[in-house]
C-alpha cells in the first residue's frame, strides 16, 4: 500500500493544557487518537497511557494469526486495562478516562478473519466521541458511531441532529476507556479505496466545525499537513474551546497489501 499520512495536535485557545494523544505509525499501519478528561494533567495522563497501550498490543500482535477484529478489540481492553492499574497506583486520578479511535490497514495474509478477503483489510475502533471520517469523491462519511448521550437520542428519535450541536448534554459520553464497567468496543471493517481520504479527530474539531467545512479543507488539493493545520486553525477560529487533534491519511495505492 502506498499512502501519505500526517498527525497534528493542538491546545486551543481556552484549555491550560492539551489531554488529547495520537499516534501516526511510520509505516503506516495504524493511527490513533485519543483524547483524555479528568482532574488537572489527570486526562493528559489517560490519553498517554492509552495511546501507548494500543501502540504496544498491536505493534507486538501485529504478525500474528489473530483476526484484526480481535486484534483491535484486545488492544483497546489493554489500554483499559492499564488506565485502571494506573489509576490504582494513582488514586487521585481514579476518574480520568479517554476516548480513543483507532484506523489499520493489515495484510490479509496476517490474519485468519474470514471476512480479510482482499489483500489489504482496514478495519476501526472507536470508543467515546472521538471520530472516524471517510472522504470519497465529494462525500465525507462518518465512519465511527458516538459513544454520547445525545447520539443515542437522535437514534431513539428523542434529538434532532440539529438539536445536538447546542444541546447541554453534547459531551456526556455514555462510554470511554478507564472504566471497570466499560462496554463493548465498536470494531467493524471498512472499505477503502486508492484515493479516499481517511480522518481521525477528537471533538475539538468537530464542535466547532460542521461536516459540511471538515469536506471542504480535508478536500484541498494542499499538502497534508498544510490540511491538518488548516482544519486546526479553522477551529481555533470558531473558539478553540477543547484541544484539537487530526490524523489524516491518504490512501494512494492499495497495491499487495503490504503498507
Amino acid at each position: 500500500m502506498k499512502a501519505d499520512f500526517v498527525g497534528l495536535s493542538d491546545t486551543g485557545r481556552v484549555r491550560p493544557i492539551n489531554q488529547d494523544s495520537f499516534y501516526v505509525d511510520p509505516h503506516g499501519r495504524f493511527f490513533v487518537v485519543a483524547d483524555g478528561m479528568g482532574g488537572h494533567a489527570a486526562g493528559q495522563e489517560a490519553s498517554r497511557i492509552a495511546k501507548e497501550a494500543i501502540q504496544a498490543y498491536l505493534e507486538q500482535y501485529w504478525d500474528s494469526p489473530e483476526p484484526s477484529s480481535s486484534l483491535l478489540e484486545n488492544a483497546f481492553l489493554a489500554a483499559n486495562q492499564a488506565i485502571l492499574d494506573d489509576q490504582v497506583v494513582h488514586p487521585e486520578n481514579a476518574d480520568m478516562g479517554t476516548t480513543a479511535v483507532a484506523l489499520l490497514f493489515r495484510p490479509a495474509a496476517k490474519t485468519t478473519d474470514a471476512d480479510d478477503t482482499s489483500p489489504l483489510t482496514t478495519w476501526y475502533a472507536n470508543l467515546g466521541d472521538s471520530r472516524l471520517y471517510r472522504l470519497r469523491g465529494e462525500e465525507l462519511q462518518q465512519i465511527s458511531e458516538d459513544d454520547t448521550w445525545v447520539a443515542q437520542a437522535v437514534q431513539a428519535g428523542v434529538l434532532s441532529p440539529e438539536e445536538v450541536r447546542t444541546h447541554p448534554w453534547r459531551h456526556v459520553l455514555s462510554q470511554c476507556l478507564g472504566r471497570e464497567d466499560m462496554g463493548e468496543v465498536e470494531v467493524a471493517s471498512v472499505d477503502a479505496q486508492a484515493g479516499d481520504r481517511f480522518l481521525l479527530c477528537s471533538d475539538g474539531l468537530t464542535e466547532e466545525l460542521t461536516d459540511a467545512t471538515i469536506m471542504e479543507y480535508l478536500a484541498s488539493p494542499a499538502d497534508l499537513k498544510s490540511i491538518a493545520q488548516t482544519l486546526i486553525d479553522a477551529a481555533k477560529e470558531q473558539g478553540g474551546h477543547d484541544n484539537i487533534t487530526v490524523a489524516i491519511v491518504r490512501v494512494e495505492e492499495l497495491g499487495n497489501g503490504e503498507p
